[in-house]
């Protein structure tokens, strides 16, 4: 059976997998499965760091605000 996943292979210490392990058993899920979610949940929590940053950097003194309303977005 194809699948539209990608696979990747990563080496990871025993307290990772048996970690892993613990947390797929837990949630009654293959440990490929537990993985994938933690990779992704570990990208968005990077990507949210990442545009803080961004929004860090704007926030700035003296910045003029524009009051948000319908007429802005026409």
């Amino acid at each position: 059976m194809a699948t539209t996943k990608q696979r990747i292979n990563i080496s990871v210490s025993k307290s990772t997998h048996d970690a892993l392990m613990l947390l797929a058993k837990r949630d009654q899920e293959p440990l490929a499965t537990k993985a994938g979610e933690l990779v992704e949940f570990a990208l968005e929590l990077e990507e949210d760091r990442m545009l803080s940053e961004i929004a860090a950097k704007r926030d700035v003194k003296g910045v003029r605000w524009i009051k948000d309303n319908d007429r802005i977005w026409k």
